[in-house]
């Protein structure tokens, strides 16, 4: 067998999620809505932290780069699902699809990261609210921003050169909506266990250590607000914890089950519908559950079109 990379330069199929027949115009304008809601709910968040300055805080301005990157994490899939059911193809050429998947990698990586960075800005906020002001200066805020872009940037780029450089031989066909590491492992004629081995450790790291870091920060801030004597404070503490814990758990979860099992244990079904969840799911609920159900949002927002 050829072990040279057969399939440079040539087009890759993706077998999308739209496999059901009579059900595919139902689901294509379910996405199409999910998409059209997400990017809105992220345009509005996003525009009214920069006409208000009272959401000129570190906490708006982490929340302001979360749904910049969810933009951009949805734009980079739904509107090329999108494009090819309504012109009845499958097809990505060899580059569209290396450039999906480093622009993928990358944004999933920032907002994987960033989430951790949010978390701790509510952890020193609630538990060491006298030093809030230097630790959380606007420098530092850029400077946490930077890192999460330019890591994960660093990490997909790494990624994304390696797989595209492997030989892919006999189908070209994608068993999922878009291309993603893992969903074209199976069509390189190489043994990648190895590989698979540097994968984990990347999941672990940009997915695992950040998610940890959220759980041990909401314990810290429960800790403290359950020493508090107010009744009601508690439970909005308790409500704001909840609702954010499971926004982030969605996402955190499903990217983990996709990017630390080998790809002998995928099933491509499967996939796609995790991949849904952290692709399309999470960037709708993310402006809702972490702003929009904010009270100083909601104000901004009343100024804004009163």
């Amino acid at each position: 067998m050829k072990t040279g990379n057969q399939s440079s330069g040539t087009d890759f199929l993706l077998v999308g999620l739209f496999q059901y027949g009579r059900m595919n115009t139902f689901l294509f304008a379910a996405i199409v809505i999910l998409f059209s809601v997400a990017m809105l709910g992220n345009i509005t968040l996003v525009h009214l932290i920069r006409l208000d300055s009272r959401l000129h805080t570190p906490m708006y301005f982490l929340l302001s780069q979360l749904s910049l990157i969810d933009m951009m994490y949805i734009s980079t899939t739904v509107p090329k699902m999108a494009a090819n059911f309504l012109m009845n193809t499958k097809t990505i050429t060899f580059q569209g699809c290396e450039i999906q998947t480093f622009v993928f990698l990358s944004l999933g990586g920032s907002e994987a990261i960033l989430l951790g960075f949010m978390s701790y800005d509510r952890y020193i906020a609630i538990c060491h609210p006298l030093r809030y002001p230097a630790l959380m200066s606007k420098k530092i805020c850029c400077c946490l921003v930077m890192s999460a872009w330019s890591s994960s940037a660093i990490n997909s780029l790494i990624h994304t050169l390696y797989v595209f450089q492997l030989p892919f031989c006999g189908s070209r066909l994608v068993n999922h909506f878009f291309c993603e590491v893992p969903s074209l492992l199976p069509l390189v004629c190489q043994d990648t266990s190895q590989y698979e081995h540097t994968i984990l450790l990347s999941g672990l790291i940009i997915l695992l250590l950040p998610f940890l870091a959220i759980l041990a920060s909401y314990a810290q801030v429960l800790a403290v607000v359950f020493q508090m004597r107010s009744g009601s404070g508690q439970t909005k503490a308790l409500s704001t914890c909840s609702s954010h814990l499971t926004v982030a758990s969605l996402f955190y979860l499903t990217t983990l089950s996709t990017y630390t099992r080998p790809h002998s244990l995928h099933d491509p079904a499967q996939d796609k519908v995790v991949a849904v969840f952290y692709t399309i799911v999470t960037p709708l609920l993310n402006p809702f559950i972490y702003s929009l159900r904010n009270k100083e949002v909601l104000g901004a927002l009343r100024r804004l079109l009163g």
